[in-house]
């Protein structure tokens, strides 16, 4: 248990930490810190870029860090109680509980989100991170905004899975309230993305669902990294 508390602070510094550096880029760049994507602070010619990078391939570390954490955490014993239950016998998940409600799905959620998270900050996209259709794209432009979107996804899938089979009442009550506001707010940066290209609103939309992410992955370390109570066994009769 000790190895698993040691690995959730490890998962909780890691993301705050990187999270720190990337906020750093934000606010000494060039520009205001709510308008363009956030990678463009990671791109050529920034003056922390590098620092950004960086911020980003620690967090990533961070995410890889709880995915360890919770693959040796305590299962869950039984289903899903409410409106938990109620879904999982509404959609596909009723023949195939098993890999979700332990934890196995969260757990490789987490360890893609990982990687695609240090992909995206290894792979820095070019001046402004254009997208198609509307400006001109290099293949490093497609391959950080496949990375980061494709992540993100994955991430929210992570919070989705989590709420259905964390044990702990805390660890599912923090899932709920973070994949709730991501999946619209989600929806909405995707369309802005597609139709309106880069602007404002999708500056700041992004930087929402981006805080809710490194809130819960943060939360979720430190409850992982919680002494688990053990209860003490009644007295035997006579005694």
């Amino acid at each position: 248990m000790t190895r698993i508390r040691l690995t959730a602070v490890a998962a909780a510094l890691a993301v705050a930490s990187g999270t720190a550096m990337m906020v750093f880029t934000l606010g000494t760049g060039p520009g205001r810190w709510w308008q363009g994507y956030v990678s463009e602070a990671g791109t050529a010619g920034q003056p922390y870029a590098v620092t950004y990078r960086w911020g980003l391939i620690t967090l990533a570390l961070g995410v890889a860090l709880l995915s360890v954490a919770r693959s040796a955490a305590p299962r869950r014993a039984g289903p899903p109680s409410g409106i938990r239950r109620r879904l999982a016998g509404t959609f596909w998940l009723r023949g195939s509980l098993g890999p979700l409600l332990d934890g196995t799905v969260t757990v490789w959620a987490l360890a893609v989100a990982a990687v695609l998270a240090a992909v995206s900050g290894a792979v820095p996209c070019s001046d402004q991170c254009p997208l198609p259709p509307y400006e001109p794209t290099t293949i490093a432009d497609v391959v950080h905004a496949g990375a980061s979107v494709v992540g993100m996804v994955v991430l929210a899938a992570a919070m989705a899975t989590m709420w259905f089979s964390a044990p702990e009442r805390a660890v599912r009550w923090l899932a709920g309230a973070a994949v709730l506001p991501t999946v619209p707010l989600g929806a909405v940066l995707a369309v802005t993305m597609l139709v309106v290209g880069r602007g404002t609103l999708g500056a700041v939309v992004e930087r929402l669902v981006l805080l809710i992410a490194v809130a819960w992955l943060v939360g979720v370390a430190l409850l992982t990294a919680r002494p688990v109570r053990e209860s003490t066994p009644p007295p035997r009769p006579g005694r």
